[in-house]
């Protein structure tokens, strides 16, 4: 039996179309807006002479994020948390993912005592949004140190490894990469999974929404989401190619410094 169709016609193992539109802001240090199909994210970096009071002195910098849904973004109309008066969970979440795993490829010593923070704003979800906004994170970072390394002075470039993000599935009893919500909403298992340049794992979100999975379906969702981050590495790279970014450091992934987002 042949397998289902994806309603937007991808092979199992296709991202969907990804478009990366640099400098999208006009007063940001570096902005990307990044699209996956019907997701839309724009990554605003900002890169400020300063740090968190536990870094104080110490010579180190810091990378954090902010993550957040407009209202319309979704079906229907998610409030805003600044209205309810706390970030919620999910969010909360979102954006530790975001701030950690941009730090597991940046030198905090090279960095030197600055904050770069990464606003994430989703104007459409349709699935995959925390994936987007972390590849598109990436970018607007890179774009902002090479700015950084150019006005302030930096002690050498920070950014040591490359960085992407997908997400995976079994639906129907298929492995299938770059879940929409609709594809999300009915998996058996769902998988958000974060790589860098060079291989390695960042972090593995994996849940079995109804039948547990194996071993070797995991090593295939794995292999899937390698395939859908190297390609997510080539559109990256296309997309910074213009700002002459130097090469990057093959250091190991830097020790884990506090537990702030």
């Amino acid at each position: 039996m042949a397998p289902p169709a994806r309603a937007d016609g991808r092979a199992n193992d296709e991202l969907r179309p990804l478009l990366l539109q640099t400098q999208y802001l006009r007063f940001a240090e570096g902005s990307v807006l990044i699209e996956a199909g019907h997701t839309k994210v724009i990554c605003a970096a900002t890169v400020e002479a300063r740090v968190p009071p536990f870094l104080k002195g110490r010579g180190s910098g810091w990378v954090t994020a902010e993550y957040s849904l407009l209202p319309r973004s979704t079906a229907e109309r998610t409030p805003r948390e600044a209205a309810a008066g706390r970030v919620g969970g999910r969010t909360h979440e979102i954006q530790r993912l975001i701030g950690r795993s941009l730090r597991s490829v940046v030198d905090l010593n090279a960095l030197g005592e600055r904050t770069v923070t990464l606003d994430c704003d989703v104007i459409q979800a349709d699935g995959g949004t925390r994936t987007t906004a972390l590849s598109g994170a990436f970018v607007a970072m890179c774009i902002a140190l090479a700015q950084a390394r150019e006005k302030s002075g930096l002690r050498g470039w920070p950014v040591v490894d490359w960085l992407g993000a997908t997400s995976v599935g079994i639906i129907g009893g298929q492995p299938m990469l770059d879940l929409t919500y609709e594809e999300d909403s009915r998996a058996d298992v769902d998988m958000n999974v974060v790589m860098t340049g060079g291989v390695r794992f960042v972090e593995i979100q994996g849940t079995a929404e109804q039948t547990p999975f194996s071993r070797a379906e995991l090593d295939q969702l794995l292999t899937l989401a390698r395939s859908g981050i190297d390609a997510m590495t080539v559109r990256q790279r296309e997309a910074l190619e213009p700002f002459a970014l130097p090469p990057f450091g093959a250091k190991p992934l830097p020790s884990k410094a506090g537990t702030q987002a």
